[in-house]
């Protein structure tokens, strides 16, 4: 006999177990299908063990420049089976934290591979090759995405890999080519480069950090030259030849083909979504380059049948997808919740100096027709950055001239991404330039660095 739930959720990403989670919330019986450990990508092998790595890198930089803060620390070093075993550590922690979740909220998880047969049935393959039937008046699919294989580098996770294998490498590459300048590629990049690797960046685009606003994308690549990352832009991998024991990569660049010799080739070109064999064709289920199409509230053609996460047309992002599927159950349950705004998402990146921005970039609000004001206001003037030894990068803010909204902000520096949710707040709630100026911000803080910028942008500020 079938199980029987209110709510199917297929995938137990952050927009699969959040939605899981919510609609618990509003009294419907929930099963959620994951074929591997819940939580996902982002818990197991993506925001969080990432962030664990990273911290690592930087107390081992601290370490290695204790003198600039008077400090003495000899000999630094580091296990790099430990660095992992920690991070590993971490994503087990926050996976366990979701079966708890799970377990408070009533939820039952069902092991196996998902795949829609009909509107409200979807069959289930367990590991042992045994099939089960699960019925559900709602299916939600959050299936995320996986790395892009670009075909000059086929992944073998030996010389070519993909970030999962970045993080559970058994031993530090002296030499790597990082191949994409996402968020995913410059948080490698400094992360091994900060371990004592020799890293080239190579970016298919004029610009690192492609989708950045530009001046954060000249100070993220001067830092990296600083930190001595070879960064090559306007570039592309036309072979990787892995017979020898290193890897010769072929670069093709604006001044000829360079060759660059390296342990590992690290693929970072993006990701591609999980909706093979789930089941769309059969049922009709409309999908373009890739994506599901949904409504305001993630219902696809199919009624009854939902999509959320990297999988529908949006950012590929973890708040992004947990925002989804809140809204996606609270509207099955008649909540009439708001659309989400797209145009109100932040990013981050956390590498170091960190990337945070929301909204649009200089160019983009110029393009777009507005009269702007732009405000900038660099670390170097602030104390807190200068008591901290973090005086890289500055904040930007962007305003409408006409009527003060706020269009967008671009931050890069230290602790940068604990401070772009100011941001959102303030652009949700429609407010002014000259009210973040007259709200009052602690001192010294990295966040006055935002209320300064708005004053430079109405020609106010004060420590520039």
């Amino acid at each position: 006999m079938a199980l029987q739930y209110d709510l199917v959720v297929i995938g137990s990403g952050p927009g699969g177990y959040v939605a899981a989670i919510r609609a618990s919330q509003l009294g419907l019986k929930v099963g959620v299908i994951e074929r591997e450990s819940l939580g996902g990508i982002c818990l197991n092998w993506g925001c969080i063990p990432t962030k664990a790595l990273l911290k690592s890198a930087q107390v081992f930089e601290y370490m290695n420049h204790a003198a600039d803060y008077g400090l003495k620390v000899e000999g630094a070093s580091y296990d790099f089976g430990a660095v992992i075993k920690r991070s590993r550590g971490v994503a087990d922690g926050m996976s366990k934290g979701i079966n708890f979740l799970f377990k408070k909220n009533k939820i039952e998880t069902v092991s196996g591979v998902g795949k829609l047969l009909a509107p409200g049935k979807v069959e289930v393959t367990k590991a042992d090759g045994s099939k089960e039937t699960v019925e559900a008046k709602h299916i939600i699919l959050a299936t995320g995405a996986r790395s892009r294989e670009l075909p000059a580098m086929p992944i073998d996770d030996k010389k070519i890999i993909g970030y999962r294998k970045a993080m559970t490498l058994e031993q530090m590459p002296k030499r790597l080519v990082v191949v994409g300048s996402g968020a995913i590629g410059v948080e490698f990049a400094y992360f091994y480069r900060s371990m004592g690797s020799e890293v080239t960046v190579v970016e298919f685009l004029p610009r690192i950090v492609p989708i950045e606003d530009e001046e954060v994308s000249k100070q993220m690549e001067k830092s990296f030259t600083k930190m001595g990352i070879k960064v090559l832009t306007s570039a592309e991998v036309t072979k990787v030849d892995t017979s020898g024991p290193g890897c010769k990569v072929t670069i093709k660049t604006a001044q000829g083909d360079q060759q660059i010799d390296c342990d590992v080739v690290l693929s970072a070109a993006g990701v591609v979504t999980n909706i093979e064999n789930l089941g769309l064709e059969e049922l009709g289920i409309k999908t373009e380059r890739g994506r599901v199409i949904v409504d305001d509230f993630y219902q696809t053609n199919v009624p009854g049948i939902y999509a959320i996460g990297d999988i529908i047309p949006g950012p590929a992002l973890a708040h992004v997808a947990s925002a989804e599927g809140i809204i996606c159950v609270e509207a099955i349950t008649g909540h009439h919740p708001e659309p989400l705004n797209y145009q109100n998402i932040p990013g981050c990146t956390y590498a170091s100096p960190e990337i945070a921005s929301v909204g649009l970039t200089e160019a983009e609000a110029k393009k777009q027709g507005y009269d702007v004001l732009v405000g900038k206001f660099p670390f170097s003037a602030s104390g807190k950055a200068s008591a901290g030894g973090v005086k890289d990068g500055f904040v930007k803010v962007i305003f409408d001239k006409k009527y003060g909204e706020w269009l967008g902000a671009h931050m890069i520096g230290s602790n940068v991404t604990e401070m772009i949710a100011e941001v959102v707040v303030a652009r949700k709630l429609e407010t002014t330039g000259h009210e973040i100026i007259k709200a009052v911000h602690p001192h010294p803080t990295m966040s006055e660095a935002i209320m300064e910028a708005a004053a430079a942008a109405y020609g106010e500020v004060i420590h520039l």
